[in-house]
This record gives C-alpha cells, sequence and structure tokens, in this order.
C-alpha cells in the first residue's frame, strides 16, 4: 500500500499531505466529492462519520460530524471556493471544536504513475494555529483516511 506523506516544516502556516492512488483523478473525484461516500473514508477509523451537508460547488457549505464510540460528536465545517473537476476543490476548513480557526484546503488531483497524486494544502491562521493541528494528532487521522479512501477506491 502507498504511503502518506507530510510536510510540517517549522515556523509555517501549512500542512501538506500527499498521497498516490491506484485510480484515475475522475475517480478519485468522484469519490471524494461523493456525500454517500465520505462516511466510508473519512476520518480515522475509530470514529463514524455522518454528513449533515455537502455543496461542493463554490459557495457551497459542507459539514461532517465525526461520533466516536461513546456517542460524542465532533463538527467539521466550511464553504467551497473553487471547484474544478477532477482537478481540484478548494474549501475552508473548521473544526467546531476550535471556533474562529479556519484553515484554507486546496485539494489537487493529478494524473501520475497510472494513477493520481492526491496533494491536500492546509494554510493555517498562524503557525500557532497550524501547530495545535500537529499536537491534535492531524497526521495520524490522515493517514487513516488516506488508508480507508485507498481501500474504498481498490474496491471501484
Amino acid at each position: 500500500m502507498a504511503e502518506t506523506a507530510f510536510v510540517i516544516e517549522p515556523g509555517r502556516q501549512d500542512i501538506v499531505m500527499v498521497r498516490h492512488f491506484d485510480a484515475p483523478p475522475d475517480v478519485v473525484f468522484r469519490v471524494v466529492t461523493d456525500p454517500e461516500l465520505i462516511p466510508r473514508w473519512w476520518g480515522p477509523h475509530v470514529l463514524a462519520t455522518r454528513v449533515d451537508r455537502m455543496e461542493v460547488r463554490p459557495g457551497g457549505r459542507w459539514r461532517f460530524v465525526n461520533i466516536d464510540a461513546h456517542g460524542r460528536e465532533y463538527g467539521f465545517c466550511g464553504v467551497y471556493h473553487d471547484v474544478v473537476a477532477p482537478e481540484r476543490f478548494v474549501r475552508t476548513w473548521e473544526f467546531e471544536g476550535m471556533p474562529g480557526e479556519v484553515a484554507l484546503e486546496t485539494v489537487t488531483l493529478a494524473a501520475a504513475g497510472g494513477g493520481t497524486r492526491y496533494t491536500a494544502q492546509s494554510v493555517h491562521q498562524s503557525v500557532e494555529a497550524r501547530d495545535a493541528v500537529v499536537r491534535g494528532d492531524a497526521a495520524r487521522g490522515g493517514t487513516e483516511a488516506m488508508d480507508r479512501l485507498a481501500a474504498l477506491l481498490a474496491d471501484r
């Protein structure tokens, strides 16, 4: 299985996550923008995911909720700013547990090596805000989500 790579450089406001998938960009784009499929891959494997809203278009809103084994809910939301299928989407990203700490995420899908290079760059409002996300174990959660997405794509 391919590995998920992270670029998290000291003193910067961004996190870059890169993964190669053995599926063409149009298939990857369809899967990552399909609200019916999001619960099958988004977030760590120990959490369930509910899609409350997902309007994949400029100005469209999204809200996903992770639910732990005790029923506690963790909401994430934002607004899509740009959508160019199957190449990229740009959206804001906010963990509702840290209101006001909004990141701008750009997901780019490029044909590479007979599959797709998935690159997600999240730019945070400050180095401190980015570092709080890193301390929250974003890399582990991102890796688990990318592993789950790879398994889902392999089934398609």
